[in-house]
């Protein structure tokens, strides 16, 4: 079963989700008509005077490339999605930029004073690539507010308990040996490690914590000098020093060496992204439930559920039992609203050509999602893609199976407005 669809009344008031073939056949009797695709969400054609909604609990688990959002409904999943961040595609363009404009100070052109010193900050400045992630969290929280009657939220604010990864006692004993113990240590070193096997790259298996400087030789149990291992590889090592056992493989010695020394500035620039939403989110008057990554990682170990980003966020906060009522989530990546560069230059800097301000030809945009029905030509049929406009009226789209030009906008049908994200077109309702 998919996702459950949204529902609004006339009058725009969001209802209760309904399952996909409820859906289907309001939509067969025509008492309602599709009013948004993604997410999917259709208007009755008559007004509610007295709904009676279900508490709904919006669950999000933020994370670095990928973060998980879920709707809950008395221990049952309806509804779940995994958005993509385009964060380092932002810090590549604000690189490019820069790289740009010093090349043109430095050129014999006219000088460009450089600009520093002259801009302040204000309080809780993120940087660009992490404040996007924020935003476009926001961006989804407020766009399914809008369609579910959310009751409340729960966030995972915090990834890893670094404090207590440095010093497992800091909360006492029983934190240290309780039902999350161990937990937050071993997300962090899967996290860290790419989940795959330090010595062999091994994945998906079992994996077991190891020491690289072996305990019994004085090795200490901070993160540090952590790592995971397969049980083979584990065994193999023993008590031996790194350098020992790596004797005959001095590269991979040098990159274990070099990873293990990594800092926790990673986990630290993620929680303060995760601190930044949990302050804008508790800006919507609704109550704001926090948990933490081990918290997270537990409630799905003892589910019993696979390790996806939805799944994850479904787990956040206090949770009892879980049933999944939706087979997969809404694919949702950031895909910004384009470039508002009218000059492009080629690689060493200079002009060679301008675009157009027009954005818009024909009512449609670069973006675009649409149904095309070609007569003739080479790619006769129905296809379905995102467009790429151009004044003359002939576009070019780009489908699952590829490029489909020549396409007249005479012969394109507007499935979904560009919004900024793209989406899984299997979604996409017939």
């Amino acid at each position: 079963m998919s996702n459950f669809v949204f529902v609004v009344d006339t009058n725009g008031q969001p209802l209760n989700p309904v399952p996909p073939g409820q859906a289907r056949r309001l939509l067969k009797l025509q008492k309602a008509a599709i009013y948004r695709r993604y997410p999917l969400t259709i208007v009755l054609k008559y007004t509610v005077s007295a709904p009676q909604v279900q508490p709904h609990q919006l669950k999000i688990d933020p994370g670095a490339k990928v973060s998980g959002l879920a709707i809950v409904r008395d221990d049952k999943v309806i509804w779940g999605a995994e958005l993509t961040h385009r964060g380092q595609q932002i810090k590549h363009d604000l690189a490019s930029r820069r790289a740009l404009r010093s090349h043109r100070r430095n050129r014999k052109t006219r000088y460009r004073q450089p600009r520093f010193l002259n801009r302040t900050r204000k309080l809780g400045w993120l940087p660009p690539s992490l404040e996007s992630r924020v935003e476009n969290i926001l961006t989804w929280v407020n766009r399914i507010r809008r369609y579910v009657p959310i009751t409340g939220i729960s966030q995972e604010l915090v990834k890893f308990d670094t404090q207590a990864m440095q010093n497992p006692e800091i909360s006492g004993i029983q934190y240290q040996q309780g039902e999350l113990a161990g937990y937050e240590i071993r997300e962090y070193l899967l996290e860290k490690w790419g989940r795959k096997c330090a010595y062999c790259n091994a994945q998906n298996i079992p994996l077991e914590i190891e020491h690289i400087h072996p305990r019994s030789k004085g090795g200490s149990s901070r993160v540090s000098n952590l790592t995971i291992a397969c049980r083979h590889c584990n065994e193999a090592k023993g008590n031996q020093e790194l350098k020992d056992f790596l004797a005959q493989q001095p590269e991979l010695f040098d990159r274990i060496a070099k990873q293990a020394k990594q800092p926790l500035k990673d986990a630290a620039a993620v929680n303060s992204t995760r601190w930044q939403l949990f302050n804008r989110l508790k800006e919507t008057s609704l109550p704001v439930e926090i948990g933490t990554g081990g918290q997270t990682k537990y409630n799905r170990t003892r589910l019993e559920l696979p390790k996806t980003h939805w799944l994850d966020a479904a787990c956040v906060g206090l949770v009892s039992q879980l049933k999944i009522l939706t087979a997969g989530p809404l694919l949702i990546q950031a895909s910004g609203w384009g470039s508002r560069q009218i000059c492009q230059p080629n690689k060493y800097g200079f002009p060679i050509r301008h675009k157009t301000r027009c954005k818009e030809f024909f009512g449609f945009k670069t973006g675009d999602m649409v149904q095309a029905t070609l007569p003739t030509g080479k790619f006769a049929g129905t296809h379905r893609g995102r467009l790429i406009v151009r004044a003359s009226g002939v576009f070019e789209m780009i489908s699952p199976t590829g490029k489909v030009s020549p396409v007249r906008h005479k012969y394109c049908r507007a499935i979904h407005h560009n919004d900024g994200y793209t989406y899984t077109l299997s979604t996409c309702v017939q």
